[in-house]
């Protein structure tokens, strides 16, 4: 499901009056101690959560009609199915926001190796466990551990991207439905008909507008998927361009009828943290009330990993995860402005539109680029960036937006500049779309995995997908 944190932040840049907005915002619910901020990197970055849980966010369960109108089953557990770290520089670049997939493998905190999403629920039950037997209340231990399983989350994540979160928007499945039927519906588009009984999905081929109920099957399913997680994702992302786009272009919360479901829908089933100025926040963030908002997703080397003890997941490169975070604030080491960057990129290996999608991957980024082209100067060990001095800075950030590509010394190279040369080894972002090849154990991937290109929220029309 959609981590629809962000309508809550793009419902106030859409024109609507302050006070209606600071009525909507009064009425979500708020929590503390949740170990947000603390560091200046750059950006504000608030991670926004879908979760796949049976309640509300004030602990009341879903009605049996709910759950069957949601396809939500009778599983209690707690998973985070979608989460999105929405990075928002500090210098007015546009905002980037990074989807994780569901099931990467990382280092838990407190627990080991897991699937990203389980670091809530894992974490979550066991405190719960731990404080029935202490002789705590049911009430009051579902309220400390489920901030356990939050704050668990926010240092997974952290350790993952290597930021420090600033803020929390969570939302569950009934908060999704009620969120989409309230502004109207959301329009999508197919590239060919669906039906997984799993999800609940079940449409045509070609554009249409999905309700609450019908939006949620639309981006929970990866099942049947091409890509599996990374192709949900796809869907997450393209639905959450057209809510903001809608909300713009439509001016859809005018209506005071539409205004009242949605604070309904948030004040159900919408948390953010108390720490967070949302109305102060919202002046400040122009990008998004102009659309300019990217939808990316953090580099992956292998979807179809499997571990020693047999089980599928997501495995990523943390080095290239953390050098792709930091090249979305603009930011380097040096105070480096991307904007006087150019860099030059060439395909010198057999993977046709690597140079191209690469050149898109840096200037989503901010970097300017020149010559876009294949190689032709001789073979080529492995892919580089090539400077007149391998301590040149702008070589030094064009490398590590691109996952942490070595820099080397070119003498032939003119002062200043950059040129990226690719080869069949590239494993950063932008690669094509490919089909990982699956290994097991401690063997890396034969194929690393693609992530999709950014998606761009000020789009005309859905884009369609699988």
């Amino acid at each position: 499901m959609l981590a629809a944190g962000t309508a809550a932040v793009v419902l106030l840049v859409t024109g609507v009056g302050w006070h209606s907005v600071a009525t909507i915002v009064s009425s979500i619910d708020r929590i503390s101690n949740l170990g947000l901020g603390g560091a200046d990197d750059g950006s504000t970055d608030i991670l926004l959560v879908g979760v796949d849980s049976r309640t509300d966010a004030h602990g009341n369960p879903l009605s049996d009609a709910d759950r069957i109108r949601l396809h939500a089953g009778d599983d209690v557990s707690t998973n985070t199915d979608t989460i999105i770290l929405l990075r928002v520089p500090g210098d007015g670049r546009s905002a980037t926001a990074l989807s994780i997939p569901r099931d990467t493998y990382v280092d838990i905190p407190g627990v080991g190796m897991g699937k990203i999403n389980s670091a809530y629920g894992t974490t979550k039950e066991a405190a719960r466990k731990q404080l029935v037997e202490q002789g705590i209340s049911e009430a009051e231990a579902e309220r400390r551990s489920t901030l356990a399983g939050r704050q668990a989350l926010i240092k997974t994540v952290g350790q993952l991207t290597g930021v420090t979160v600033d803020h929390y928007a969570e939302i569950g499945m009934l908060g999704f439905a009620l969120l989409t039927d309230a502004v109207g519906g959301i329009p999508v588009c197919l590239n060919a008909a669906v039906d997984e009984p799993m999800s609940g999905a079940d449409f045509p081929a070609g554009p249409q507008r999905l309700n609450g109920a019908q939006a949620l099957s639309f981006v929970r399913q990866r099942h049947e998927l091409p890509r599996g997680d990374l192709d949900r994702i796809v869907r997450q992302q393209v639905f959450m361009a057209a809510l903001v786009h809608q909300m713009i272009s439509a001016q859809l919360l005018t209506s005071p009828t539409r205004l009242q479901h949605l604070s309904d829908a948030l004040g159900r089933t919408v948390v953010l943290d108390d720490g967070w100025n949302v109305l102060s926040f919202a002046r400040e963030l122009h990008d998004l009330s102009g659309g300019q908002v990217k939808f990316e997703t953090i580099p992956v080397t292998d979807i179809n990993y499997m571990t020693d003890a047999g089980q599928s997941v997501v495995r990523v490169d943390p080095d290239a995860v953390r050098a792709y975070v930091s090249a979305t604030t603009g930011r380097t080491a040096g105070g480096l402005d991307p904007a006087s960057v150019s860099a030059d990129v060439y395909n010198a290996g057999g993977v046709p539109g690597l140079a191209g999608q690469v050149a898109e991957v840096l200037a989503g980024h901010g970097y300017r680029t020149g010559t876009v082209d294949n190689w032709i100067g001789g073979p080529v060990p492995g892919s580089r960036v090539l400077a007149a001095n391998r301590d040149d800075p702008k070589a030094q950030a064009v490398a590590k937006a691109l996952g942490g590509l070595p820099v080397i010394a070119d003498p032939g190279a003119g002062q200043g500049a950059v040129r990226v040369v690719l080869t069949g080894d590239y494993s950063g972002p932008g690669l094509p779309a490919a089909t990982p090849v699956a290994s097991s154990g401690s063997e890396p991937s034969a194929v690393p995995a693609p992530a999709p290109p950014p998606l761009d929220a000020g789009q005309n029309g859905p884009k369609c997908v699988n």
